[in-house]
């Protein structure tokens, strides 16, 4: 559901083409990049694409999403999908993509929501009560709609995105896509 929202609904490959292809003009942060998409992004974006990540080697930089390293407004496009609940301080975090999205850019945050209300626990360090608590070891926490407002909190306006604004009912059945595949969280600054 998400290539065909990039490709249906955003522009995350404007501007003219370069002598290899890629769109030149854009920049674009990924968190902790799909294997899936990372290729296709950085053939589409080029130089203007930068992959991050806290503990995996083969992103372009190391960051904690929580001290973002670049100066404001640096970034066309942030796009983030199920790093959060991993964070212990999920709402810096928030504010860092905030900070660092440029005023005319947008942001697809994206986490599983798998309960009514969000619950949390930043504390709990214990891997067997986390796993118990917020169904993984490494999660600091479970998120419900309520997420919306972290994110509202954080400076964003917010539009959910469902499958059936990115895909008919027939691509949709053909592609396996259900209310479950969940919701896009397409933010833009306040």
């Amino acid at each position: 559901m998400r290539w065909l929202f990039f490709n249906r609904m955003t522009k995350p490959f404007a501007g003219p083409p370069s002598h290899n292809g890629a769109r030149a003009g854009t920049s674009f942060l990924h968190i902790a990049p799909e294997r899936c998409f990372e290729p296709r992004l950085r053939k589409r974006l080029g130089a203007g694409y930068l992959t991050a990540d806290l503990e995996d080697p083969s992103a372009d930089v190391r960051m904690d999403v929580t001290r973002i390293e670049y100066p404001d407004a640096s970034f066309d496009v942030v796009y983030c999908s199920h790093v959060l609940e991993h964070v212990p301080d999920d709402r810096k975090a928030l504010r860092e993509f905030h900070r660092v999205l440029r005023r005319d850019g947008w942001a697809i945050i994206l986490v599983p929501i798998t309960v009514d209300a969000t619950i949390e626990d930043p504390t709990e360090t214990d891997p067997k009560e986390r796993l118990r608590r917020f169904g993984q070891d490494d999660h600091f926490r479970r998120y419900g709609p309520d997420f919306l407002d972290r994110l509202r909190a954080a400076g964003f306006n917010v539009r959910v995105v469902r499958v059936a604004e990115v895909a008919s009912p027939s691509e949709a059945s053909l592609m396996g896509l259900t209310a479950a595949s969940g919701e896009i969280f397409y933010c833009t600054k306040a």
